[in-house]
């Protein structure tokens, strides 16, 4: 169910994708080039990919299922309208909590903050913004759903902290810049493969 998302989500949204990813790359390379500075590959990768993801966050919250249904203003009241396991559990529940993770992550990459409760404000700021502008674009505001996002943001910090930590436990030797970029390579691929994978019979 998520790879089908992303792939529409990719599908609805590349060329925006493609202008910015190009406006972004050649004025980044050219300020590289300009200025003689050092490249790195996995943090220019790691750049790129923040701007992609609010791309797609932009096209997830602005273009996708308009309602006029009415708004939630009680907390929890629609997260447990859905039965577990259910495609529409996974898709409002699960998949709200997924959406902000990369936000998390991404923000506590830049930001490196010494305590969570400075992503938790700043994914609260995040969500609440996407819930108020969605009331004015034939959307609905659901509190359920900054709850879910902040969820969210918050597993994304954990999980950049639980890379540190695996980081600063590394031996000497994989402390290189050449074994981040291995991996980052690594995991590009794999992320490929899993959109790219088509079960058979599928």
């Amino acid at each position: 169910m998520f790879r089908e998302t992303i792939l529409d989500i990719f599908a609805n949204n590349w060329p925006m994708i493609l202008i910015f990813t190009t406006i972004i790359v050649s004025i980044r390379v050219t300020q590289l080039l300009y200025h003689k500075e050092s490249f790195h590959f996995y943090k220019e990768i790691l750049s790129l990919g923040f701007v992609i993801y609010i791309l797609c966050l932009f096209y997830v919250v602005t273009f996708q299922d308009v309602s006029w249904s009415s708004s939630n203003f009680v907390p929890f009241t629609e997260m447990f309208r859905y039965r577990l396991g259910t495609n529409m559990f996974y898709r409002n529940v699960i998949g709200n909590m997924i959406m902000f993770v990369p936000y998390g992550f991404f923000v506590s990459y830049y930001l490196k903050p010494k305590k969570g409760y400075i992503i938790f404000l700043l994914s609260f700021i995040a969500s609440a913004t996407i819930e108020t502008t969605q009331m004015q674009i034939g959307r609905v505001f659901d509190i359920d759903d900054i709850l879910l996002n902040l969820c969210g943001g918050m597993l994304g910090y954990l999980l950049y902290e639980f890379i540190i930590y695996i980081k600063a436990h590394l031996p000497q030797m994989l402390k290189k810049e050449v074994f981040y970029n291995i991996i980052m390579v690594i995991a590009i691929c794999v992320i490929i493969a899993y959109l790219c994978y088509s079960p058979i019979g599928g």
